[in-house]
């Protein structure tokens, strides 16, 4: 075997900037035999971090239910696909760019959105849907106004110039997220059921294709990167960010779609983390054969590049096929037509090895099965969280200005209205966006009057104060906001985002949440199909909230049955499904007046829920409501006001205490329905009814306050352009 005649001494230093443990370092000499090169290396370096391999979740994450009657595909490939009738599936996945967005926002944003499309659209399918969770420090923290507006920017210039709508997401603020921003990214794309496109390879001797853009030095050790905390000097890490492209993955996506309607495509894997190297190895791996690449003929846009950063570059635009031979020129033609590289750069084999040539050498020689599939898995120490107690709601004090605290709660940065942010995105592309952000979830026309519709939800707060039940709220969240708009759910993805999992009390959150969200999947017959896990969020010892994201899709059969959380009619009677709250422990109103983050979060009765969720739905689709909205964040009061703030229409309370109005039990949502109605849903014995809708526009509780909607609107309106400076 000939290696290059200089190479830089692999010391411990360098092993440890490579992310590599003395003890792993120590299992990959005794899987070779020998010392590694610098470029195999760096190869184990990607292969075996957290971002590529899982080694801290995997265990756990096998405990999660991943299949259903609708489910074609489940974790484990590019995106997960389901089942939508018609001979049509959906292809969707989240994914996070958490550590890039911090360092550089505009792009580490644009590149998490350019990277999740690429996984929807290598399975086959075309992006109808995006969607995205945002979570940044304190607003008065020196860099958040700078990264909201340049991950807003970055979301928004990938997505819109890509041409994709963007229907639904989160933004919050908290001080644990000061030094580790969140970016969630989530892609929905539609196929035929019958042409989903995967990564396993098949077939000996066959062509290995580049596809794409050209590789460059950005992104080289991202995901190494992206699987380390961060310490004082994150900036300098700036290099590791990769730079997207929308108009080269827009040409990237027909040219794709066309080869793939050719029959040429084998199998298809596009380069996202670890670049080359995770997507080659994937494709071995997966249908046991090795893969032999050729260095020299990969199409470079600066000139001098090693073998070492062409296999770590996390340069954007890029997809590795393995093609049928007797196609290569018809494929050729196509990505020609579309002004983007394609170069045989490889081929598979027989030998279960992983070669890699450059300039007539061999840099690396690995056994592929160990760098892929067979990377790592630990069992890491972890400790069950404490558990907070709970707070009796009747110990918290009523306001003592009712219209202040109200004000203030709707006013607030993680309560204010989020227009701000979607209205820098395209909404409406494509010309089949039924539900826009705003609503409890998005909602894209499939056909005819199929739709499919798309939320994202997990409350952080919750989770810190009790993983197990704040895991189950995340998807139970999903769930409802899912059935408020008339949606049945089939199937969520997650994002995952922890701390270090090396610290036995963040492992412990990790477990105890995928023990909730698996609870929750089970008990709601709500699988999930794909997702990611972010681990290593903190900075300098200071771990995020944990913060477990959960991208639910649900299918409506007919557009016309669709509800909004809009209030639609003056003497519309307004009623409370699941009945009134008491449980003000982690609510928005014990931290907003009382300045209080304490107690345990409210419970999730998953049999309530599925009773309640069903029981809803069931008068939506057989058209007995005029408006539906969960109660979450805020509680009652805030669920009311924010059917009402997007109408000319006002709203009569009936009398409620201060827990009624803003505790956040669970199960629960705030319908309305014509008077004619009302009776025979109040027989059900599951809602009563609490005020009417009104022609004056102003917020009345009975015996205590009246509110003009116009001064709440100002209100909720106004703090993100105002924060903003716009």
């Amino acid at each position: 075997m000939k290696h290059a005649a200089v190479e830089p001494a692999i010391t411990s230093e360098v092993v440890a900037a490579h992310g590599l443990k003395p003890d792993e370092y120590e299992r990959f000499i005794n899987l070779l035999g020998r010392a590694p090169t610098m470029t195999e290396l760096g190869i184990c370096s990607a292969m075996w971090n957290e971002h590529c391999s899982y080694k801290s979740s995997k265990k756990w994450l096998k405990t999660l239910p991943t299949t259903g009657p609708r489910v074609i595909q489940g974790p484990g490939e590019n995106a997960g696909v389901i089942d939508i009738d018609d001979g049509q599936a959906i292809v969707f996945k989240m994914e996070s760019h958490n550590h890039p967005s911090f360092i550089e926002p505009y792009q580490g944003s644009a590149t998490g959105v350019g990277g999740i499309l690429r996984d929807v659209f290598t399975m086959g399918a075309r992006p109808i849907a995006a969607l995205n969770a945002l979570r940044f420090g304190e607003p008065d923290h020196p860099k958040t106004k700078h990264l909201v507006s340049g991950v807003v920017a970055g979301v928004g210039g990938y997505g819109n110039s890509f041409g994709v709508p963007t229907l639904g997401g989160e933004v919050n603020f908290h001080k644990s997220y000061n030094g580790n921003i969140l970016v969630n990214a989530m892609a929905v794309g539609l196929a035929d059921a019958d042409k989903i496109f995967y990564s396993k390879a098949h077939g000996v001797g066959l062509p290995v294709v580049y596809l794409g853009a050209k590789t460059g030095r950005d992104g080289i050790h991202g995901a190494t990167m992206a699987s380390a905390s961060f310490e004082a000097n994150a900036e300098e890490k700036r290099p590791t960010v990769q730079v997207g492209d929308p108009f080269t993955e827009k040409c990237l996506l027909e040219a794709c779609l066309e080869l793939m309607a050719s029959g040429a495509v084998i199998a298809i894997q596009d380069m996202g983390a670890a670049g080359l190297t995770s997507s080659a190895v994937e494709m071995g791996a997966k249908g046991n054969l090795g893969i032999e690449l050729d260095l020299d003929k990969v199409p470079c846009r600066e000139t001098g590049m090693t073998a070492y950063e062409m296999m770590l570059s996390e340069s954007q635009e890029r997809m590795l096929m393995v093609l049928r031979p007797e196609k290569e020129k018809q494929a050729e033609a196509i990505f020609t037509k579309w002004g983007l590289d394609f170069a045989i750069i490889g081929k598979t084999t027989n030998t279960l090895r992983f070669i890699i040539k450059h300039q007539g050498e061999v840099k690396a020689d690995l056994p592929i099965k160990e760098m892929g599939d067979n990377a790592p898995e630990y069992d890491r120490p972890w400790v069950e969280p404490k558990k907070l107690p709970m707070i009796e709601a009747s110990s918290i004090k009523a306001p003592a200005d009712l219209k202040a605290a109200i004000l203030k709660i709707i006013g607030s940065p993680d309560m204010c209205s989020r227009r701000w942010v979607w209205e820098q995105y395209d909404t409406l592309i494509g010309s089949n966006s039924a539900q826009l952000p705003g609503g409890d979830a998005g909602v894209v026309r499939i056909q005819g009057q199929k739709a499919i519709a798309v939320s994202s939800d997990v409350t952080p707060r919750y989770v810190q104060a009790d993983p197990f039940e704040g895991g189950k709220q995340a998807v139970a969240e999903s769930w409802r906001n899912l059935t408020c708009v008339g949606a049945t759910p089939i199937a969520f993805t997650d994002n995952l985002n922890f701390g270090n999992p090396e610290r036995p009390e963040f492992m412990g959150q990790l477990v105890f949440a995928i023990k909730g969200i698996g609870e929750a999947a089970r008990a709601l017959e709500f699988p999930v199909v794909s997702g990611n896990v972010s681990l290593y969020n903190e900075t300098m010892g200071q771990g995020i909230q944990p913060t477990p994201t959960i991208g639910g899709v649900g299918m409506l059969k007919d557009l016309n049955k669709m509800a909004t959380v809009k209030f639609k009619n003056a003497g519309d009677v307004i009623l409370l499904v699941g009945g009134h709250g008491q449980h003000l422990g982690q609510s928005i109103y014990l931290r907003e007046i009382e300045g209080r983050e304490e107690g345990a979060p409210p419970p999730v009765d998953l049999a309530k829920e599925r009773k309640l969720g069903d029981f809803v739905r069931s008068l939506i689709t057989t058209s007995q409501l005029t408006a539906v909205h969960d109660v979450s964040d805020g509680g009652l009061l805030v669920a009311v006001i924010e059917m009402a703030l997007p109408t000319g229409l006002g709203v009569n309370l009936n009398k409620l205490d201060h827990i009624q109005m803003f505790a956040e039990d669970q199960s629960r949502y705030v319908v309305t329905c014509a008077p004619e109605n009302a009776a025979a849903i109040i027989a059900s014995g599951h809602a009563v009814q609490i005020g009417t809708v009104t022609a004056d526009p102003t917020l009345k509780i009975e015996g205590s306050i009246a509110i003009s909607m116009a001064e709440l609107r100002t209100t909720h309106d106004g703090w993100f352009p105002n924060y903003m400076g716009t």
